[in-house]
């Protein structure tokens, strides 16, 4: 691993970054985007009590002063809301992001992943899509809103970050001062487990909660 990339700490604070839990998309195999309201499943909900049991045990009595910080989607804003409930904090304090939303899927959004007849490529290995959507975006992409929006962060508190797949794993191998992939010419941290949490200060990642749903599905 690189050393941190350069204005990339966190000021020696606690960046908790999970992705939201399954949604009714995630269990029908459909592709979600951003557009669209996929809700959680009973499973996702399930996937948030975890994360937010996990987190409480994990602050004790350091404190549950964070930050809080999610897409503008619904999905991540429901994760926050049950993780909240855990660690006695009002999940109306949000400041919402699109910075933060998961990958821009164009016209495959709402598309069933089998539809697609092998339109989109995926390296199953480490979870990427190789293909980028007509009218989405690119792994680029996603580097420049999110390099945009750490570069506003004071990281004066602890703070706890609600994304999603694809973009959490950008957001990681930022942070984390990874080497970009000359596959899709962006950092990208490790794919973990849907309902998983972890912390990052000042580049060096723990894993709070590993989760037990599936790899990456936009």
């Amino acid at each position: 691993m690189s050393s941190l990339i350069k204005d990339m700490g966190t000021n020696g604070k606690r960046l908790f970054i999970a992705r939201h839990g399954e949604t009714i998309f995630n269990l029908a195999g459909r592709i979600q985007g951003n557009e669209a309201h996929t809700p959680l499943t009973q499973r996702g909900f399930a996937q948030a009590n975890e994360m937010g049991s996990a987190l409480a045990r994990y602050l004790e009595d350091s404190g549950n002063d964070l930050e809080l910080v999610a897409s503008d989607t619904g999905r991540a804003l429901q994760t926050l809301s049950v993780i909240c409930e855990h660690i006695n904090m009002d999940w109306h304090q949000v400041a919402a992001d699109h910075r933060l939303r998961e990958i821009n899927m164009g016209e495959w959004e709402g598309i069933y992943y089998h539809a697609l007849d092998g339109q989109l490529q995926i390296d199953r290995e480490q979870g990427l899509f190789l293909s980028q959507a007509p009218g989405g975006e690119s792994y680029s992409d996603i580097v420049g809103r999110l390099k945009d929006w750490i570069a506003e962060q004071s990281f004066e508190r602890d703070m706890l970050l609600i994304s999603h797949g694809m973009t959490s794993r950008v957001l990681r191998g930022l942070l984390t001062g990874r080497e970009p992939l000359e596959l899709i010419s962006a950092p990208m941290a490790e794919s973990l487990p849907q309902g998983s949490m972890v912390q990052i200060v000042d580049g060096v990642e723990t894993i709070i909660h590993l989760g037990s749903g599936e790899s990456e599905k936009a």
